[in-house]
């Protein structure tokens, strides 16, 4: 760090501001904020302060309230980091959107600020202030296709479960916070340091793959009149069935040519990665709620082979299969030896009863 930038920093490092408003998800700000708590337990130079629009308490999705220290507007001084939570703004079953007067204070304080991150659909807000213009950067899940239709400057990343560049940082949803706030206590701190906060709150320092191990998949919106229509449909109901190019140009009956041209075009994708995605999809659901092997999944879906199913996994959520299984199978209860007799004791109680 050059001398005059530490000297500009002096008695600020450590000083983290938190954006929080009516609607914000607990864990957007309680994930980062006991991160920081924790750290500052082990030497950190930590000191967490919630800010709002107008220094108003506010109340989570959850339904808890968040005592606020201090108005937005009020921020005056020079911080260490700026941190915007997410769903900033949300109309009741509508989308997250922002306000320009909270986008015009996000870009004042980010020029007091050292750095500036995101947690979840915060990333909207830090967009609609310019600060992710040219920039990489990621969102929740589901709001990756939005910030990038909404904000065409922004490079959207929508694998990453946080992305750096230059003083800004964006990271996907709620938990992803957690990670992103760990990495910037191991800049700060070093690696060990980060570790010792990590096995503290008993999660991963480095989350293992990206945030489409978590993305819902789903059947694209297409037009019941395409001729794609009838293809789409058989791909998603017989997985494992020959779903080859020419094969399907004949379903749809059209040439090789056409089908290729026309289903690249409406559907933004080749033919293969769209029967790749299917399979995987169909693959997954197995995984977590069937007891096949492996092979027999592979066979089902039309991978042919373990192999074949490893490599698309990996392509498609970053994971292999047998690691997909083990995180999203269970959460373990059933592994409890106690877990039987505890359901015969239950339905014990309810013949009693």
């Amino acid at each position: 760090m050059a001398r005059a930038e530490a000297d500009r920093l002096d008695g600020v490092l450590g000083k983290i501001v938190v954006l929080v408003e009516d609607g914000v998800p607990l864990l957007d700000a309680a994930g980062v904020t006991e991160v920081f708590t924790v750290a500052a337990r082990y030497g950190g130079p930590y000191q967490v302060r919630l800010a709002s629009p107008g220094g108003r308490d506010v109340c989570t999705t959850a339904g808890v309230r968040l005592r606020v220290d201090l108005a937005i507007e009020e921020v005056d001084e020079v911080i260490d980091t700026l941190v915007v939570t997410g769903s900033v703004v949300r109309c009741p079953g509508r989308e997250p959107s922002v306000r320009t007067e909270q986008a015009a204070q996000v870009r004042r304080i980010a020029r007091r600020a050292r750095r500036v991150v995101s947690v979840c659909t915060g990333a909207l807000l830090l967009a609609a202030s310019g600060l992710l213009d040219g920039r990489r950067a990621t969102t929740h899940w589901s709001w990756c296709d939005r910030l990038a239709s909404l904000h065409p400057k922004v490079v959207v990343q929508p694998d990453s479960i946080f992305e750096w560049d230059g003083p800004v940082a964006t990271s996907a949803g709620v938990t992803a916070g957690i990670d992103l706030a760990l990495a910037l206590v191991e800049r700060d701190m070093g690696p060990e340091a980060a570790r010792r906060v990590a096995r503290s709150l008993v999660v991963f320092l480095q989350r293992p793959g990206g945030q489409s191990q978590f993305s819902a998949g789903g059947q694209p919106q297409i037009s019941c009149d395409t001729p794609l229509r009838k293809v789409l449909d058989a791909v998603a109901l017989s997985p494992g069935e020959d779903h080859s190019v020419p094969a399907m140009a004949a379903r749809a009956m059209l040439s090789v040519r056409h089908f290729t041209r026309l289903f690249s075009r409406e559907m933004g994708i080749s033919p293969a990665q769209y029967v790749e995605q299917t399979r995987v999809e169909a693959a997954r659901g197995l995984l977590e709620n069937g007891d096949d092997g492996v092979e027999d999944i592979a066979r089902l879906c039309g991978f042919g082979t373990a192999e074949t199913m490893r490599r698309a996994f990996i392509r498609v959520l970053g994971v292999p299969p047998v690691a997909y299984r083990g995180r999203f199978r269970t959460t373990g209860i059933c592994a409890d030896p106690l877990a039987g007799n505890r359901s015969a004791a239950r339905a014990q109680v309810v013949q009693t009863y």
